[in-house]
Formats: C-alpha cells, sequence, structure tokens
C-alpha cells in the first residue's frame, strides 16, 4: 500500500455519533493498554464502511451518493444497526476533503471485509473490543488482505 495513502488513512478523523453526542477520533493513537478508558462506542465492534470514490477515483457526487445509499441498504436488509459517520482530513475549518461513510454496529470482520471488495474500497475500518485496524480490500492491491493495527486518538 501506498505509504502516503496509509499515513493519510491514520490521521483521518472520524465523527461517530452516540447517545451522549459526537466522539471525535483517529486512528494514530499511543496504545491503550486499558480500552475502558476509551468512550464507550469505541470500546464496542463496528464497522466503517463507505461506498465513495472506489479505489480513490474521485466519481461525480450524484454517483457517490447513489453507491452509498445502495449500501446503506444493503446493510439494513443485513439486520445491522447503521449510522451516519463522516471523515475528513483534518480539523473542519481547514479540511478540504470529507467523506460520508456509514458505522455499521456489530458487523462480522470478514462480512466488512467483502463489502469493502464488493464496493471496490482500499480498505475498510474494523473495530473489536476497543483495538481499530485498518484493513486493505481491494483486489487488486498487491497487500490484499493485510491489516495494519492502530489504535484509538480521541480528538477534542
Amino acid at each position: 500500500m501506498d505509504q502516503q495513502l496509509l499515513r493519510s488513512y491514520y490521521a483521518t478523523i472520524y465523527e461517530f455519533p452516540t447517545r451522549r453526542g459526537i466522539v471525535r477520533a483517529s486512528l494514530d493513537g499511543e496504545e491503550i493498554k486499558d480500552v475502558g478508558e476509551l468512550p464507550e462506542l469505541l470500546q464496542t465492534d463496528f464497522a466503517v464502511l463507505t461506498a465513495y470514490n472506489p479505489r480513490s477515483m474521485l466519481l461525480p457526487r450524484r454517483v457517490n451518493e447513489s453507491r452509498h445509499l445502495v449500501m446503506r441498504d444493503l446493510l439494513i436488509l443485513g439486520v445491522y444497526r447503521v449510522e451516519p459517520c463522516v471523515g475528513f482530513e483534518a480539523e473542519k475549518k481547514e479540511s478540504v476533503w470529507r467523506e460520508p461513510a456509514w458505522l455499521v454496529h456489530g458487523m462480522d470482520r470478514e462480512e466488512a471485509i467483502a463489502f469493502g471488495r464488493v464496493f471496490r474500497q482500499n480498505t475498510v475500518i474494523y473495530a473489536h473490543q476497543g483495538r481499530p485496524e485498518i484493513i486493505v480490500t481491494d483486489p487488486t492491491a498487491d497487500d490484499v488482505g493485510r491489516t495494519y493495527e492502530c489504535n484509538w486518538r480521541v480528538r477534542a
């Protein structure tokens, strides 16, 4: 995987909805010994999936939105609780890039990978018991299936 692209995945800030408000987090944190210190959501199992811009190819807004809604409908048909979230490259005021995604509660790791492959995504984010990972899902990549371990960094 291109190292610059991988660095951008680690640094992406995600806004996740919770009952207590928005949790902002990225994947570039220090190792956490006690995941109980994390916000409740980040201690659970979930996937972050998007259908936008397959293989980093910029598509027209209307096409991206249609693909994204199809993904949501398939996830709901799969009986998943799905909530919108967003990833962006920097603090809101400075960010040029923002990509809508779905926070998919309780999804199995292998199914998250399958969704990434079907929608031609470079990677998916999967979190299990407070431990997130970036998983390469692009079947054309040399390192398809490779996992990059991460740590949550809660942002203010």
